[in-house]
């Protein structure tokens, strides 16, 4: 129990950044969806599914690896010779994207927009610098440095993006004649400028650990981080289609006018954030538990550990789906802040996307078995199979269902993941997982908000769904504590009556 105490103990720590990164970055959406108009919107979520993409090449799962390689080799000298290989290709890879802008411009359907490609390689290059020395961080257990730096790289880019947007329009207006060199019209080009100076500073806060490397490369050591690591870029590659591509994909199959495609795609991809609060725990649980898993592989209770981290890890999963799903009337009184009130129009997708990323989370923490059986091909194939069933749904659904056939199809492809990778898992590296009260505790969550829905079509009121909501989320927590009641107690360092 000790070990998932301390597992909880940094997921905390992580969590604090990662909460503060997303609910900061939420607030920023809240101001963007209230400057720009769903079209405008739609620019940046093009731009911002294609970034994740490439940042999976920037970094090849080095990060992975290098928790993998720390339990057997000097870390010193592993540090040193992944640090040095970061920094080298991502001269490279930024300097050919840079070079091929337009191009890549065009592909995405924003032709004449290289400037946006030129930005997004700055913000690839400045944010691949700092991955090694965040997982070194992680590694070391210091989550607090991490959660710092974190903390200020966001605080950052809001602070920019206000200045930009909201600032300077205003001092514009006003006739401030050194105020000549600012464009009114050129709002996204401002929110990438600020992104990226956030990237920079990012750089900056970090310097300490960053040059704390040495110019010493283990070309043999490095050979063979590779090798571990190629199977990751495809896992990578294939968990961005499944994430990202909806996005990209959309503009080529949906068959309307640009404007409207535009809007659309602005629609579906403010009420996809919406998932952020699953996706902060998942990002939190993820920095924690990566290396602990890694670490914990030497103990020899260290399966049952991870089915016990496992149904802790769904009981909240489900508790923060219903965070989620029970309160979207209050979601869109947020969203619809702005003079663009078609935001709302999507939120039925997001108990949809809430849910599929909850399975998400499930294969995330399934992943460690073909992680720690050096089997990371199975897991491309795995994550490859994801991809096509993505692929082929939305190509097959966008155009008859707009987003909503994209949701549906991002949680097709997660319940198709999740459940593989627990199968295959179970052949190859067996873990006793209690799999009747894990699902058990989703049927549980997915009931619960089948009845509010059914409660919500009936229009009873906005405070009346508000008081329900809580109700319902009351409702799980009062089983989870009855049934747990003394994983609990174990938990809380106490003794169990009775």
């Amino acid at each position: 129990m000790g070990n998932i105490k301390k597992l909880a103990g940094q997921t905390i720590w992580y969590g604090l950044p990662t909460i503060a990164q997303r609910m900061l970055g939420f607030i920023l959406q809240l101001f963007l969806t209230s400057v720009f108009l769903t079209e405008k919107f739609g620019i940046i979520t093009q731009v911002y599914a294609f970034i994740p993409f490439m940042n999976v090449l920037f970094t090849y799962g080095i990060e992975t690896s290098y928790f993998r390689f720390a339990q057997n080799t000097e870390k010193e000298r592993l540090y040193n010779t992944l640090s040095i290989s970061l920094i080298v290709s991502s001269i490279i890879l930024s300097s050919l994207l840079i070079l091929g802008a337009a191009p890549v411009a065009a592909m995405l359907d924003l032709p004449g927009r290289a400037d946006l490609i030129v930005m997004a390689s700055g913000i690839l290059f400045f944010d691949t610098l700092i991955v090694m020395p965040f997982a070194k961080l992680r590694q070391e257990g210091r989550p607090r440095k991490y959660a710092l730096v974190k903390i200020l790289t966001i605080t950052t880019q809001i602070l920019l993006t206000a200045f930009f947007l909201s600032l300077c329009p205003r001092l514009k207006a006003e006739g401030y004649s050194w105020m000549g060199w600012y464009n009114p019209d050129a709002g996204v080009e401002y929110y990438m400028l600020s992104n990226l100076l956030a990237s920079f500073l990012g750089v900056v806060y970090i310097s300490k650990e960053f040059f704390s490397f040495r110019w010493l490369f283990d070309k043999p050591l490095w050979k063979e981080v590779i090798r571990y690591s190629l199977p990751l870029i495809i896992v990578g590659l294939g968990g961005m289609v499944n994430e990202m591509l909806s996005r990209l994909i959309f503009p080529k199959v949906y068959p309307f006018p640009k404007e409207i495609t535009d809007s659309q795609l602005g629609i579906f991809g403010a009420n996809y954030k919406l998932a952020v609060l699953i996706t902060v725990f998942i990002q939190a649980f993820r920095m924690g538990a990566e290396p602990f898993f890694f670490n914990q592989s030497r103990n020899e209770d260290a399966r049952h550990t991870y089915a016990r981290v496992m149904k802790f890890f769904v009981m909240l999963l489900g508790a923060v789906f219903l965070v989620v799903s029970l309160f979207l009337d209050f979601w869109i009184l947020l969203i619809t802040q702005g003079p663009d009130k078609r935001y709302a129009e999507g939120m039925h997708i997001v108990p949809v996307l809430a849910m599929a990323t909850v399975f998400l989370g499930i294969y995330y923490n399934l992943t460690i078995w073909y992680k720690l059986t050096n089997r990371n091909m199975t897991g491309a194939w795995i994550t490859l199979a994801g991809a096509v069933i993505t692929i082929g749904l939305n190509i097959w659904w966008i155009p008859q269902f707009s987003y909503t056939g994209s949701s549906w199809a991002t949680f097709c492809c997660y319940s198709f993941m999740m459940a593989v990778s627990y199968l295959l898992g179970q052949k190859y590296y067996p873990v006793p997982y209690d799999v009747k009260r894990i699902l058990f505790y989703l049927g549980l969550a997915a009931l619960i908000y089948a009845g509010h829905a059914w409660l919500r079509s009936m229009h009873p009121g906005f405070w009346t769904m508000q008081l329900t909501g809580l109700l319902g989320i009351g409702m799980y927590m009062a089983v989870i504590l009855y049934l747990e009641r003394a994983e609990v107690v174990r938990l809380l360092g106490r003794k169990a009556a009775g």
